[in-house]
C-alpha cells in the first residue's frame, strides 16, 4: 500500500489535472469525459464554498487519537466524488495526511477495493501508520445507498434522471457530514 500512496497526489493537483483535461484534452477519454469533468469540477467547488463540519465530528477525531493516514481512489469526473472527496481532503487538513490515487491511473489498486464486482469510486481507504489497510468505506454514503438501490429495483418509477438529481439535492444538502461521520465510525 505504502507505494500506491507514493504515488498518490494532493487534492490540489487532482483539482488541476482535472482543470487541464478539461482546457486541453489530452487523449480521447479525456475528450469523451469532458462534460463530467467540467461538471465535477463545478460541484467541487460548490462543495468546498458550502462545507460545514460539526465541532462534534473533530472532538470526535481528537478522542480516537488516529496516527494514520487517508488515500482516496477517485476521479474528478465522478459524480459521488465531487461531494465526497473536498468534504474528506477539508476535514482531515491538519490532522491526518491525505493523498488521492487516480483510479484509471493504475487499476491494480481499485481492484483490491471493488464494490459489487465492479470499480467504484471514491474509495476511501484508512491506512495505520504501518500503510496496512485499516477500513475502507465508499463509494458513497448510506442514504445514497438507498437511492441506489430504490432505482436498481424500481427502475420503472424511479427514473435515472431522478436517482441522478436526488442524489446530488442530497450531497448539496448535506454537504459532507454524513460521510465523515461514517467515516469517523471506521477510524
Amino acid at each position: 500500500m505504502e507505494e500506491y500512496w507514493k504515488a498518490g497526489i494532493s487534492f490540489e493537483e487532482y483539482l488541476k489535472i482535472a482543470e487541464e483535461r478539461v482546457e486541453v484534452p489530452k487523449t480521447e477519454a479525456d475528450h469523451e469525459m469532458m462534460e463530467y469533468y467540467k461538471l465535477g469540477l463545478q460541484r467541487m467547488n460548490r462543495t468546498l464554498k458550502t462545507l460545514h463540519f460539526d465541532p462534534l465530528q473533530y472532538e470526535t477525531l481528537r478522542e480516537k487519537n488516529f496516527q494514520g493516514r487517508i488515500l482516496i481512489i477517485s476521479e474528478a469526473w465522478c459524480g459521488d466524488a465531487s461531494a465526497t472527496v473536498p468534504a474528506v481532503v477539508r476535514f482531515f487538513e491538519g490532522y491526518n495526511e491525505v493523498r488521492i490515487f487516480l483510479r484509471d491511473s493504475d487499476p491494480s489498486l481499485i481492484n483490491q477495493f471493488l464494490t459489487a464486482g465492479t470499480q467504484s469510486i471514491p474509495k476511501i481507504l484508512i491506512l495505520n501508520e504501518d500503510f496496512s489497510v485499516k477500513a475502507v468505506w465508499g463509494p458513497r454514503p448510506a442514504f445514497g445507498n438507498e437511492l441506489l438501490k430504490k432505482f436498481k429495483t424500481q427502475p420503472d418509477t424511479y427514473p435515472r434522471e431522478e436517482f441522478y438529481n436526488d442524489l446530488q439535492v442530497y450531497y448539496a444538502k448535506n454537504r459532507g457530514t454524513d460521510v465523515i461521520d461514517e467515516i469517523l465510525k471506521l477510524i
